[in-house]
């Protein structure tokens, strides 16, 4: 019997350094891991210890045996990503994380965000050194898009959540959330309390279509959306129409494929998780029965994993329909799918829709439908959002790669409501250089580039707002670990100016500034009110999504100590 790794994976890759005969692929080292969909574990050469289960983060890794029908067909996806990439027999270890030379000072550095970015810098400068890590967060509550961007259907992808917790039990990791970074405190300021800042602040807005009505009323972006259904303060007074019978999402990634769920699934099946209350009460009075799935390119070139996609084939009461007009492709991409090195990502997306394709429709369901090859033109309407005309694409080839070209022909598809999910963006972040183009902070393996091409001096990034928003929660562990590396080498080569400032007086500084800030002890506050809730109404928690609510939640910590 092997072990398999099953759609909640987020490579994490911890289970890869427990595994004792190196069966699970692919590495962090390995090029490919950066752009994985999942990890995979080897059939063949799976002792079935279990050591990669005890040590997932997320709860993804079961025997082979114990597989629920939903899982099943991921046996043989693990088994298939070994015949296209044989496993050598090194039964290498990953080399294990190096500490300081002793005698160094405290290293101590400020992090900017508290999502999984952060957190995973945090704890590898926790593992790798004695050093005093300050966590800042603009919201009150950490975790970033684990909290905020993670589908309530998901529960298993947030119990990653559980080993930061568990990792930042100690003194060395401080929290000082709700507290604005520009705000209540500049980054001079924090330079002259810690050796380095790092800024792991994510990718907070979103890419525009650029069309014509776009900013009609039922008109959205799909992080507007995301944020509203899980409960996130900014966006709870949002109100979207969900009056219509039909909704339209440009873009076919993950976060579609989850709005989509969240429009179609039952309510029932919602609220047992921890979706927000409002969000649940609005998708009881929902009238949409379809979403349209609008994505630019082919069915091979499609955003979406093939974990996530297959997913949606065991959700009750809802068709996936797909054209089988859609599935043809050209010679170009014919070809690349029957060539013997496709691998299996491309074509178990391919067959999937072929599946999908062929299943009958059942007239009383609600219904996913996918579209390929499609680009908004316009959005339709006179005081709010009436329809969406799109033009039909094709595919072209561009310095190597698949793109897509608008047509003359078009279509337009009534609708009330239209989410946008073409992408996250990042934004400028005070006081360091930006690169509008590609959104992110210029950097070289983390360290921050200056204007004049060198590194500022204690200045680091971490996540989405280094490399641009791609890959899973789990990504952000390599990436991290890269970041921090870096910044240690600049500690131990003398690079990093001494703070003048000392921790007491940070928090000094800080609350002085900001006296709503929440500590650990008022997160804990906040963690418990919501679960406590929870357990009432057989529900992990029930969320704050007041500012208001949060900050009286916290304050119970001080009222007990």
């Amino acid at each position: 019997m092997a072990y398999v790794i099953t759609q909640r994976c987020c490579n994490d890759a911890t289970c890869v350094a427990e595994c004792p005969v190196d069966c699970i692929r692919p590495r962090p080292d390995h090029p490919e891991f950066a752009t994985a969909e999942m990890l995979y574990i080897d059939p063949v050469t799976c002792i079935d210890c279990g050591a990669c289960a005890d040590a997932c983060p997320v709860e993804a890794i079961f025997p082979e045996d114990s597989l629920t029908a939903s899982l099943a067909r991921f046996r043989d996806i693990n088994a298939s990503y070994f015949q296209h990439h044989p496993l050598g027999s090194t039964f290498d270890s990953i080399a294990p994380t190096p500490r300081l030379p002793t005698g160094l000072d405290t290293l101590r550095v400020a992090i900017v965000g508290a999502g999984p970015a952060a957190c995973y810098a945090a704890d590898e400068l926790r593992r790798r050194c004695s050093a005093e890590v300050e966590i800042f967060d603009k919201l009150p509550t950490p975790w970033g898009l684990v909290r905020a961007g993670v589908a309530p259907d998901h529960p298993g992808t947030k119990t990653v959540t559980q080993l930061f917790d568990s990792a930042f039990r100690g003194d060395s990791i401080g929290f000082h959330l709700n507290v604005g970074v520009g705000e209540h405190i500049s980054h001079a300021e924090l330079m002259d309390h810690h050796h380095a800042v790092l800024y792991a602040v994510g990718a907070s807005s979103d890419r525009r279509m650029g069309v014509p009505g776009e900013d009609l009323p039922g008109s959205h972006s799909a992080t507007e959306f995301v944020a509203w259904y899980n409960g996130h303060p900014d966006y709870a007074d949002r109100v979207f129409d969900l009056s219509g019978p039909r909704a339209v999402i440009v873009g076919n990634g993950n976060v579609a494929l989850d709005v989509a769920r969240v429009l179609t699934v039952s309510p029932d099946e919602l609220a047992g998780t921890d979706i927000a209350d409002h969000a649940l009460a609005a998708l009881r009075e929902s009238n949409i029965r379809e979403v349209v799935l609008l994505g630019r390119r082919g069915p091979l070139q499609a955003a979406y994993t093939s974990p996530e996609f297959m997913a949606l084939r065991h959700l009750d009461g809802v068709d996936v329909i797909i054209d089988e007009a859609d599935l043809v492709l050209d010679p170009v991409d014919r070809a690349a799918l029957d060539h013997p090195d496709a691998g299996p990502s491309p074509r178990l997306k391919y067959a999937l829709a072929e599946e999908y394709s062929r299943d009958p429709a059942i007239p009383e369901n609600k219904r996913i439908v996918f579209r390929y090859l499609t680009s908004p033109i316009e959005i339709h309407g006179g005081e709010r959002v009436e329809s969406l005309e799109f033009a039909r694409n094709e595919l072209i080839d561009r310095d190597g790669q698949r793109v897509a070209r608008a047509t003359d022909q078009t279509e337009r598809v009534e609708t009330g409501l239209v989410l946008r999910s073409i992408g996250y963006r990042g934004v400028a972040v005070a006081d360091l250089p930006f690169d509008e183009a590609l959104g992110v902070v210029p950097n070289e393996h983390g360290r921050v580039i200056g204007a004049d091409g060198c590194p500022i001096e204690g200045v680091y990034v971490s996540g989405w707002i280094k490399r641009g928003p791609r890959g899973v929660i789990g990504s952000n562990r390599v990436d991290s670990a890269e970041t921090v590396e870096h910044l240690v080498a600049d500690f131990v080569a003398g690079r990093l100016t001494a703070p003048t400032g000392d921790r007491a007086a940070l928090t000094a500084l800080v609350n002085e500034r900001q006296p709503d800030v929440v500590d650990r002890a008022g997160w804990k506050a906040i963690d418990l009110a919501e679960r406590s809730a929870g357990t009432a109404t057989g529900r992990p928690r029930v969320k704050f999504t007041d500012h208001a609510d949060l900050l009286a939640a916290a304050r119970t910590a001080m009222v007990r100590s």
